[in-house]
């Protein structure tokens, strides 16, 4: 895998070199120049045309359109491309995106995470610098990424997902029964991808231990799933009191819950519990996008649509549930706009590895409802936005995510053409990006 980094590369060389860069590695000095790129800072929907870009280590030190030098550095002239932030995706699964449910259930540990791994590289490969995992166990694929032992996107993890029994978690068999009568966990708890707890005190204690572990925020399940076996989307899932005190908890860390919710009465339960983000809520009525609207709460919604790939390999339970969640997302969106709620953007791409390819090409799905510019700034400096609720327990604060100006993160794209005018560009196994840099490393690099 191509990688360059200023913190890697000789300190041979004196003065500033011009080079294309191959896909084998180059040894080069100092910071990195980038020169003629028209840039998306992620915030502002005018570009800063003919622009030139400095990282040093690991931040972008100097945005300019005046020409800038490096002494002892590397200049990569972008040829006029786009220059903007690393996508972010804010409802991932690292491992479940890597894997199907029938494999879940079956395969080895240690399978089940190599093909994590893998996964972790390709998502990054595909221009997402920044994932939001919300459920499954992430914890140390996140520090071998950070620890340079891999190669992945950055990762906000939450650990298992908390489920009452029978919830959208729940995914042992109908004759395993609850461990309070006796039952050991069913496979997706030894593999902590859930957490099955009931009552106050047991989901206390998953919300701890998943603190414990590292979470940046929690996940919880407060209503009914499409993948699930057991529970229509009707039902409403935690009662008041139980979601009160999975917030407190994370309260008391310095952090925040978002939960699994579709329908319109489990969404006003949680928001009233104080959650702050809602994951999918397809089936919302305007009385709940009001109050989300009051709350200043944050919607992660998918453009899932009827031939969306993978929906054919449902049994037909599963697939009526996906029916209804199809037939809600465009009444929703009128919510949405309406009440200019706070959007994230997240994929929840799962059980089907063949479909992650598509990751960025969800993107354009909401071309229906929002500029090209807007659901750029929603992938990049909005996404960066919602994940500040972490607090104190952001693993990343050594400058912004999202954006691209000085002393933020080089997290980095140069894209052939100009997303702004079509975001769809962007897809297709981001054919399209040709350089992408993380944390000042560039990973792919097809520049000639």
């Amino acid at each position: 895998m191509y990688k360059l980094t200023p913190k890697t590369v000789s300190a041979a060389l004196a003065v500033v070199v011009s080079v294309a860069l191959p896909a084998a590695a180059q040894d080069a000095a100092g910071p990195i120049l980038f020169t003629n790129v028209n840039v998306f800072d992620g915030v502002n929907e005018a570009l800063i045309m003919n622009a030139n870009v400095v990282v040093t280590d690991n931040l972008i030190t100097a945005i300019s359109t005046e020409p800038l030098a490096v002494a002892g550095g590397t200049v990569i002239d972008g040829g006029g491309r786009t220059l903007m932030p690393g996508l972010i995706d804010a409802h991932w699964h690292t491992l479940l995106s890597s894997i199907t449910l029938e494999e879940g259930q079956s395969e080895e540990a240690d399978y089940l995470h190599a093909r994590a791994i893998a996964g972790a590289e390709a998502t990054l490969l595909r221009g997402f610098t920044t994932v939001r995992d919300v459920g499954g166990p992430a914890f140390g694929i996140k520090k071998a990424i950070d620890e340079g032992v891999i190669e992945g996107p950055r990762i906000f993890p939450s650990g298992a997902l908390i489920s009452q029994t029978s919830g959208h978690g729940d995914f042992g068999q109908v004759w395993e029964g609850p461990r309070a009568f006796g039952w050991g966990p069913p496979r997706f708890e030894q593999l902590e991808i859930t957490r099955v707890a009931d009552g106050v005190d047991e989901v206390l204690a998953a919300t701890r231990y998943n603190l414990k572990k590292g979470a940046t925020q929690i996940k919880v399940m407060a209503g009914g799933g499409v993948s699930s076996l057991y529970d229509p989307l009707y039902v409403n899932e935690y009662t008041a009191e139980e979601l009160k005190a999975i917030v407190d908890a994370a309260t008391d860390w310095g952090t925040y819950v978002t939960v699994h919710i579709y329908n319109e009465k489990g969404i006003a339960r949680a928001l009233n519990a104080g959650v702050k983000g809602i994951e999918h809520g397809h089936l919302m009525s305007e009385e709940s996008a009001r109050l989300m609207a009051e709350k200043g709460a944050w919607l992660s919604i998918q453009p899932f649509y009827l031939d969306i790939p993978g929906a054919e390999t449902l049994d037909p339970d599963r697939y009526a549930k996906f029916v209804q969640v199809v037939d809600g997302f465009e009444k929703t969106m009128e919510f949405v706009k309406k009440y200019d709620l706070n959007m994230a953007f997240g994929t929840d791409l799962l059980f089907s590895p063949n479909t992650n390819g598509q990751q960025a090409d969800l993107l354009a799905r909401f071309k229906n409802h929002y500029s090209d510019f807007e659901i750029l700034r929603m992938a990049t400096s909005h996404n960066a936005k919602y994940f500040e609720l972490s607090g104190p327990g952001h693993p990343y604060q050594e400058g912004p995510l999202g954006v691209i100006k000085e002393g933020a993160y080089a997290d980095i794209l140069l894209v052939d053409g100009n997303p702004l005018e079509d975001v769809s560009i962007l897809g297709e196994d981001a054919k399209n990006i040709l350089l992408i840099m993380k944390d000042g490393v560039i990973y792919k690099n097809t520049l000639q």
